[in-house]
């Protein structure tokens, strides 16, 4: 009796093992279907006006816009995940690129990652290589709206727009926001759901809202 109940268990956990297997493979497979439309969305940008490198790879179909006389451009490497299952936090949007305005700049450099956020240029954007970004992040150089005298909020994004710069290697965590006028310093770390108003010095982790300082990032060793 005890040598047949281990001989169904065995089984069970075989079945369940090859169960997960099947379905590892079954994702994979969906991963790789979506990074084979990376051409077509890459030829896309490019019939828009936008830079954008021939190793550029889209996770799904991003929401990309360029202003007529700004520059917008996807450097080495840039990984756009829009898919909702292309980030283990999962992505509840696509991710949106846009210049807004005449002689906007947007650039991201080689190797950088974005999941499902945001970034909109009214004047000028400009994110180092290798920074990743997380689920649901914004970024902003603008305000969008402005008052006008009659009391009603009009459409501007020019008006008190400020240069974002974004350094080598940042990591910004999911649902933070960058407002305009910032410096981000290279390796800095800004956490989950922080606001940052203010410019953020090399290797500082800051979080909240607003954000502060609350450490130093520690490259990890090599395993």
């Amino acid at each position: 009796i005890f040598i047949g109940k281990c001989s169904k268990s065995g089984n069970l956990l075989v079945k369940q093992a090859l169960q997960m297997n099947l379905i590892r493979n079954l994702g994979a497979f969906r991963a790789s279907l979506r990074l084979a439309l990376s051409p077509f969305w890459r030829a896309g940008c490019r019939l828009r006006g936008i830079q954008c490198h021939r190793t550029v790879k889209f996770m799904g179909r991003a929401i990309v816009s360029r202003h007529p006389d700004s520059e917008f451009i996807l450097g080495e490497n840039v990984r756009l995940n829009s898919s909702p299952r292309a980030n283990e936090l999962a992505c509840f949007q696509p991710c949106v690129l846009r210049t807004l305005a005449p002689g906007a700049v947007l650039r991201l450099g080689s190797g950088v990652g974005l999941s499902g956020a945001v970034v909109c240029a009214g004047k000028s954007i400009v994110i180092g290589e290798n920074t990743i970004i997380g689920s649901g992040a914004m970024i902003a150089d603008n305000d969008f709206h402005s008052p006008g005298l009659d009391g009603v909020w009009k459409t501007d994004y020019l008006t008190n727009a400020a240069p974002v710069e974004i350094g080598k290697s940042v990591f910004i965590g999911a649902r933070a926001i960058v407002l305009k006028g910032v410096r981000i310093g290279d390796r800095a770390v800004i956490g989950a759901a922080a606001v940052v108003t203010k410019d953020v010095p090399e290797g500082v982790i800051v979080a909240g809202n607003p954000a502060r300082p609350i450490g130093k990032a520690t490259p990890a060793a090599d395993s």
